[in-house]
């Protein structure tokens, strides 16, 4: 849809799009320290949706909304929760341990390159050579971040680059079953409400039977700290995402996507002293070019 945009309206909106996408990079690093102590991925997934779960039902109580329960309601909340963040976090935490955040986030600038194949394969999209290009370029991208000599303490391990690569596959595929299938009539926030919901019961057993259980009764140290601004940070700018998708567009929302994978790049470096040898900032550069040539030109 074409949208009309003043001035002052754009430069707060763009005021706004920067701040989201510095707090959803601010996850990334998070995550580096969840993991640092020992916390498995069922564990941290079932606290995130426990958290999940209990901010968006204080925001949908503010916006007097509920939440239906319907046979198609409980299939996308299923199917949300899963692929949205049971299996790409279970991937994410998992690489996290042994890959540095800021790669993590240059990785996951591969979402939009992502989308677009299985877009073509789901009829969501027709195929345009550019956009192909993009595609070639961001994988390129990847072979240069598995290269020797593409971190100061030695290439990051290929099969975890891999396993890293899984979070953003999932994302695309989430992004495109809703753009072919829908919502059942529900706004994005009742969605993410209930997909945490879902995902609680899911998780739990997975978390107790795996003995990735983690005790929510204190002391509590850096991991603890670290999940609950991340799970907290990610609804809270998710919520944040759907509003400007509302009054800008989603073709300028999805900006953002390159100031979460620029800023993740950042938070690593200042939260976490991360350093690169410069084939990882040349990986970044040449994947920013190709979420570039993959988007969807403006209507």
């Amino acid at each position: 849809m074409n949208r009309t945009l003043s001035q002052r309206q754009i430069i707060a909106y763009s005021a706004f799009l920067i701040l989201l996408g510095a707090g959803w990079a601010f996850t990334q690093p998070m995550s580096k320290i969840a993991v640092s102590e020992g916390y498995k991925h069922f564990g941290l997934i079932f606290w995130q949706f426990v958290i999940g779960a209990v901010v968006m039902a204080v925001v949908s109580m503010i916006r007097r909304r509920g939440l239906p329960m319907g046979q198609n309601h409980l299939r996308l909340y299923l199917i949300i929760a899963v692929i949205g963040t049971l299996l790409p976090n279970s991937a994410s935490y998992q690489a996290a341990v042994h890959l540095p955040a800021g790669v993590l986030s240059i990785l996951l600038s591969l979402v939009p390159i992502f989308a677009f194949p299985i877009a073509l394969a789901l009829g969501n999209d027709r195929f345009e050579w550019r956009r192909f290009g993009g595609l070639v370029v961001g994988f390129i991208g990847v072979l240069l971040i598995v290269l020797p000599g593409a971190s100061l303490a030695g290439s990051p391990s290929g099969f975890w680059v891999l396993i890293g690569l899984i979070a953003g596959l999932f994302y695309a595929f989430e992004g495109n079953y809703v753009a072919k299938w829908g919502t059942a009539g529900l706004d994005p926030i009742q969605v993410l409400w209930g997909a945490s919901l879902v995902g609680v019961i899911i998780s739990l057993p997975l978390a107790v039977l795996s003995g990735q259980w983690i005790n929510p009764l204190p002391p509590y140290s850096a991991p603890d700290y670290a999940l609950i601004a991340s799970s907290v940070i990610h609804v809270l700018v998710y919520s944040g995402y759907v509003w400007l998708v509302g009054r800008a567009g989603p073709v300028f929302a999805v900006q953002v996507s390159y100031l979460v994978t620029i800023f993740g790049v950042f938070w690593a470096r200042v939260l976490l002293g991360e350093s690169y040898a410069p084939q990882i900032w040349i990986a970044l550069c040449v994947m920013l070019a190709g979420m570039y040539l993959v988007q969807p030109k403006r209507t």
